[in-house]
């Protein structure tokens, strides 16, 4: 009986003290790179979703992108300016997301949007 009680009061001085070390990690910093499109009236429903299908293929393509969101605009305040969609690209560093910026599949895609979308906005921001 002594031998499991002297176990026990061992084992919890040990978790006692090892949590008293434990440090909260310091969170990851990520880049959020937030594009948001107005398209041109004269885009098609179908044109649309295939600009949207070829978006959420970035990150298959481009290995610095380290997660993908997008959506429609929902808010009903009416101040989206006609902005429509937002996308929203996470990257660890400037420099993957540099290397986003200048990546031909990036590139490519830019090309293929043509005259469907009127207005791209882009900004960009360290998580804080």
């Amino acid at each position: 009986m002594k031998i499991k009680s002297t176990f026990a009061v061992l084992l919890f001085v040990t978790l006692f003290f090892s949590a008293l070390n434990i440090q909260a990690a310091e969170p990851v910093k990520v880049l959020r790179h937030v594009v948001m499109f107005k398209f041109a009236e004269s885009a098609t429903p179908a044109k649309i979703q295939k600009i949207e299908e070829a978006f959420a293929q970035l990150p298959k393509k481009i290995t610095t992108i380290k997660s993908f969101e997008w959506g429609t605009n929902s808010s009903p305040e009416g101040l989206n300016q006609g902005l429509t969609h937002c996308f929203i690209l996470t990257f660890t560093s400037n420099e993957d997301r540099d290397a986003y910026l200048v990546h031909p599949a990036h590139k490519e895609f830019g090309k293929s949007l043509g005259s469907d979308v009127d207005k791209v906005t882009v900004v960009d921001f360290w998580v804080k």
